[in-house]
């Protein structure tokens, strides 16, 4: 078990005053088997004039906040932590084919529970070249085993490169060119799965990056982090990071999950005032306590 704090802040500046502003924020994290949530702080700045904690249709937790006064900054910043345990390796799991076959005729509650997930979205488009990374999906075979490879090929042919995409990036311009981020690679494994009809989420959450032996930690370096998370019929959902080759996850804090990003998206928002410039800094640092 590892004790987490997570400190993620995130500043709008605007060049003019901003009359008006709504904004949601996925930056509370969900229990889990495997997470035990000990607290959440949010501070916001300006104070809002409106403000409510609920929870949308996945289960997660949303903060959403309207400030109604004139302002030409907006923080947004959330202090949690979390207690994780890694979650043991799978020694058996039933047919890839059996769990597709499942979920594809589930009716009632577990429908209602794995429906979105079967679901392309637009970011998570049906393509023919998604059949490249699930080649190894023949019949009979263990899902955790295929999903194991598939998180293997993701990690091994796209190249990681900050700069390369954005959250508007097409799922087919990833896919030609093989560069991304964590959420373009957790886009493409959900794809992929949901293309042989097992149920797939988008996870959104953090990771704690370890520095290389020697060298100090840095600070506000870290950024929100992207995996996946597959439904294995009588075994539940089982997360893996395409991004870093690991299933099950390591070192990860989760927020919550949906089908893509869109559902998640950390910070979101519109403002109501002139036009002018706007810029945004993030950072977010993530320590582990014990």
């Amino acid at each position: 078990m590892t004790r987490f704090r997570v400190v993620h802040r995130t500043e709008y500046r605007y060049g003019r005053p901003m009359a008006d502003g709504f904004t949601a924020t996925h930056l509370a994290p969900r229990p889990t088997p495997h997470q035990s949530v000990l607290s959440t702080v949010l501070h916001i700045d300006p104070q809002p004039d409106e403000f409510d904690a609920a929870h949308d249709s996945y289960g997660n937790p949303v903060a959403l906040f309207a400030v109604h006064h004139p302002h030409e900054t907006l923080l947004v910043e959330s202090t949690i932590e979390v207690d994780v345990s890694v979650p043991p390796p799978v020694p058996w799991s039933p047919p890839w084919d059996d769990v597709a076959a499942v979920a594809a005729g589930a009716t009632g509650d577990l429908a209602e529970e794995l429906g979105p997930y079967l679901a392309h979205t637009s970011a998570t488009p049906r393509l023919e070249v998604l059949a490249e990374l699930t080649v190894g999906f023949t019949p009979g075979r263990p899902v955790a085993d295929v999903v194991s490879e598939l998180c293997y090929l993701v990690f091994t042919t796209f190249r990681f490169d900050a700069g390369a995409t954005d959250v508007t990036t097409p799922l087919a311009e990833v896919m030609q060119e093989r560069h991304g981020v964590c959420q373009d690679f957790a886009h493409v494994a959900a794809a992929a799965l949901r293309s042989v009809g097992l149920p797939a989420r988008y996870v959104s959450g953090y990771i704690e990056t370890v520095p290389t032996p020697g060298e100090p930690k840095l600070i506000g370096v870290d950024a929100s982090h992207a995996w996946c998370s597959v439904w294995a019929g009588e075994l539940g959902w089982l997360d893996f990071d395409p991004t870093n080759d690991q299933m099950p996850p390591q070192r990860h804090v989760t927020v919550g999950w949906g089908r893509d990003y869109d559902d998640v998206a950390p910070v979101r928002g519109v403002v109501i005032g002139p036009s002018g410039e706007q810029s945004l800094v993030v950072a977010v640092d993530v320590t582990a306590l014990d």
